[in-house]
């Protein structure tokens, strides 16, 4: 009989000791730095683990010439038991990789490497060869990587994307330098280390660079009015990403608003550009600009014009005798709009509201103005433009859609229920994408 099945045939209760609850140092880093900066330390902060958990250090250091990418990520981990090991994946001189991982149990804040001296120690001096190669490390791109000499041995170029992911970190970082074969194998093979997952790809879609970032702005004749429309930085896309530029014009007569944004984007239309006209004129006009493109730094364009040569100039239009409020507003709800007088032609006036989520924003858009013909979809149920996902909600709401009831207005302009529900699910996100455009880089919240 096993020795385990005794207490429960006796009727008795098999108590098992707590394993106490360990607390680790945690956090993560991702920086470049120059060789001349090491060795580097740092201060960690503390994480109380779930019983049975361990602490685990994970520390990786990419020396690229005069770079050195720092990696670190430690906190908790189910992970068993390892011995402190430092692994040189690849030796330089070139590009070198070496790694520290441990996964301990034995007191709190046993994870507790604080310096990259177990890891680094001055490079030897080389003997320069013939061959001459870009170098660089970054996370943006190498269009102006600085060529150098590569050390005797070192007859290849490498131009790969080192892909790293887990223990709080995410990042795609670009690497080209000397190599000593030509292979697409940075890491001898290795797939881990310690609590993170690294891949890499040197085919042609690991060097294609995208210009990144967003605009917005509310104010008179935007769609008459070219802006500005500039990029913030480079990113390097995901595998069978390409690079997007989109802009969503929205101008209900006093006011406009546009929103942009450029990036990477994965699509079935790999090369398309197209102007689209949703709603309009006479009334509201809502047009889209997208552009999908496969090279580097293709979506280019440096001015909402590329939209707004595309757009219809009517003569000035004749005031009819309909008369609606006008308004557009990002991020929230439109109050004590004033009337206007509709041009000729409209026949009804428009409340609504059109939920935008992706391409870096994540936000809300209310309109009022004037319509051609009354409809509950501005965008005649388009559901997505570039990279933005919309959703519209009519404030006009049949809560009786199945007995065929005419629908009612809600009372004192109130949005409806759906739109009311998704808008509080927003609120952290728009909260916090305002709150972040400093670190991001993206859609300055000014308008």
């Amino acid at each position: 009989m096993s020795p385990a099945l005794l207490p429960a045939l006796l009727g008795l209760t098999l108590v098992l000791p707590r394993v106490q609850a360990l607390t680790c140092q945690s956090g993560t880093l991702l920086s470049m730095k120059n060789v001349t900066e090491l060795p580097f330390q740092w201060t960690a902060d503390k994480k109380t683990c779930s019983e049975g958990w361990g602490c685990q250090d994970t520390l990786m250091l990419l020396e690229n010439g005069p770079q050195v990418l720092l990696v670190f990520t430690k906190g908790c981990t189910q992970e068993e038991d390892q011995e402190a090991r430092v692994t040189q994946h690849r030796t330089g001189p070139g590009i070198s990789i070496v790694s520290y991982t441990h996964v301990c149990r034995h007191k709190d804040f046993c994870n507790d490497l604080s310096t990259t001296l177990p890891l680094w120690s001055p490079p030897p001096p080389s003997v320069p060869g013939s061959v001459r190669c870009p170098v660089c490390l970054s996370k943006e791109g190498c269009e102006s990587a600085t060529e150098v000499t590569c050390p005797v041995g070192h007859s290849h170029c490498y131009n790969g994307i080192l892909d790293l992911r887990g223990g709080g970190i995410s990042s795609k970082l670009r690497v080209q330098g000397c190599m000593s074969q030509a292979a697409c194998n940075l890491l001898n093979e290795t797939r881990e280390i310690g609590s993170l997952s690294v891949s890499e790809n040197c085919g042609a879609d690991a060097s294609r660079t995208c210009q990144q970032g967003g605009t917005h702005q509310i104010k008179p004749n935007l769609a008459k009015e070219p802006m500005e429309w500039n990029a913030f930085m480079n990113v390097t896309c995901d595998l069978e990403e390409v690079c997007q530029e989109t802009l969503l014009l929205i101008d209900v007569g006093p006011i406009s608003l546009i929103v942009g944004s450029k990036g990477c984007i994965k699509t079935e239309t790999q090369n398309s550009q197209a102007v689209s006209i949703h709603s309009g004129p006479p009334g509201i006009l809502i047009a889209s600009y997208t552009h999908f493109c496969s090279s580097n730094g293709c979506n280019s364009a440096r001015s909402t014009s590329v939209l707004l040569n595309s757009l219809p100039h009517p003569a000035a239009p004749v005031p009819g005798d309909l008369q609606c409020p006008t308004c557009v507003q990002l991020g929230g709800f439109c109050t004590g709009s004033g009337n206007v007088t509709c041009p000729k032609g409209t026949t009804g006036c428009y409340k609504g509201y059109i939920g935008l989520e992706g391409g870096g924003l994540t936000s809300a858009l209310s309109i009022q103005g004037c319509m051609v013909q009354p409809s509950n979809s501005l965008l005649n149920h388009t559901n997505m433009i570039g990279p933005f996902h919309t959703v519209e909600f009519p404030e006009v709401v049949n809560k009786d859609r199945q007995s065929g009831a005419a629908p009612k207005d809600l009372p004192n302009g109130a949005a409806p229920a759906p739109y009311l529900a998704w808008v509080v699910g927003l609120g952290l996100s728009l909260a916090l994408w305002c709150g972040m455009t400093t670190l991001l880089t993206l859609f300055p919240c000014d308008s």
